[in-house]
Order: C-alpha cells, then sequence, then structure tokens
C-alpha cells in the first residue's frame, strides 16, 4: 500500500468519517493531490463517498471505509474461536459435539425454506448454491446412487489447523441442508484438492439394523 493511501485509511479507521479538506490539514496536502489518492482507493473498493449537507452551502462529500476497507485492518476472530473451542474441549468430547451441532443448525435455519421438500437431487444443487453464496469455491456432480459436493475453500483455515472439529461443522450443516447422509470423504486439511462431502439417501433405520 502505497504510504500517504495508507494514512488516508488509518485517519478514516480512527475518525470513522472525513472530508477532503479535513485530510487535506491532515496530510499537508493539496485538495487536487487527496482527491487523486481517493480515486484510486474508491477504484479499489477501500473507500467510499457520501453527500452530506450542511447548515449552509452544497453539500459536503463524506468519506468513510469499506467493509473491504476495514478487512484490512487485522482482527483476532481465529484467535478467539480457537481459544473457545479449547475451553469447549476441556468440557469434554460430548460436549463439543453438541457445540458443533447448535452451530451448524444456526447456519443453516436460515437457509431451510429454500431446501424444503425438494428431491434430493435440487437439495443437493442448491446446498451448493448457498455454499457458493457464503463467498466459497464448490460445485457438485452425481456419483452412484449418491452426490459428491466439493468445495474448494475452507471457511475456518487457520482455526481449522488448531481444531479439526470445526470440519465437522462443515459436514453438519452439509447435512442439515441436504437432509441426508452426508460425510467427508476428502479435506483441505489433509492436503486434499478440496473438502467433499459425499451424500447418500438416508437409509431407513430397518436397513441399518439388517
Amino acid at each position: 500500500m502505497q504510504a500517504t493511501r495508507q494514512q488516508i485509511l488509518d485517519y478514516l479507521r480512527q475518525h470513522a468519517r472525513a472530508t477532503v479538506k479535513d485530510l487535506d490539514a491532515h496530510l499537508s496536502l493539496t485538495s487536487t493531490g487527496v482527491r487523486q489518492h481517493l480515486t484510486v482507493l474508491e477504484r479499489e473498493g477501500l473507500v467510499e463517498a457520501h453527500e452530506e449537507r450542511g447548515h449552509v452551502g452544497r453539500p459536503a462529500l463524506v468519506y468513510r471505509l469499506t467493509e473491504q476497507g476495514d478487512a484490512l485492518y487485522p482482527k483476532a476472530y481465529d484467535q478467539l474461536a480457537i481459544t473457545l473451542l479449547e475451553e469447549v474441549r476441556a468440557g469434554g468430547g460430548a460436549q463439543l459435539q453438541s457445540l458443533v451441532r447448535r452451530a451448524a443448525t444456526r447456519f443453516a435455519e436460515p437457509y431451510r425454506e429454500r431446501v424444503a421438500s425438494r428431491p434430493l437431487p435440487e437439495r443437493v444443487r442448491e446446498a451448493t448454491e448457498i455454499i457458493r453464496e457464503r463467498g466459497f469455491l464448490a460445485d457438485c456432480r452425481q456419483d452412484g446412487d449418491g452426490w459428491l459436493i466439493e468445495q474448494y475453500t475452507c471457511p475456518f483455515p487457520r482455526v481449522a489447523k488448531q481444531n479439526s472439529c470445526v470440519c465437522a461443522l462443515d459436514v453438519e450443516f452439509v447435512r442439515q441442508l441436504v437432509g441426508e447422509d452426508a460425510r467427508l470423504s476428502t479435506s483441505l486439511l489433509r492436503g486434499d484438492h478440496a473438502c467433499t462431502f459425499r451424500v447418500r439417501p438416508a437409509q431407513p433405520a430397518a436397513a441399518r439394523r439388517a
């Protein structure tokens, strides 16, 4: 990041908003120079401008960080998640499994109406689309009497390296979306090309006891 643009981002992160005049004074630059840097940052999706009307005169352009701009600043979410999982794990495996199931249920809840009452092939395709909407690369294909959903990016890469139990969260999320048996057959964490969820129609209870 060019030094002056980083200073602009830092100022916006600290003050939440700024006009060109504010940045002129902070950076000791001309208004033209500040606008040139802001134009680049807007084009990169890091800042956005809104008109703000004062008591008199024309509305002023006020600049703020976008979500993408704010994301440049480190967050401790991964470390928090790792620490919480370690604390839950210390309470016993059953407690951890219960936490994973409840978290997957919360993740799946907003999508239940989209997959309800559909045949399995449609549920698999819709589940794959939901994974994509959540920001991850994925596709699906039929495999014998079942289906494969391949997810090429991990939702929790740093956390998974410390606590692989989050992989079970992903499997449970897929299982709840498709409403059938889902198993993890390949894993990015193990060095495979994708996390592959093998989906098969759930067997009736009588068949499982046989």
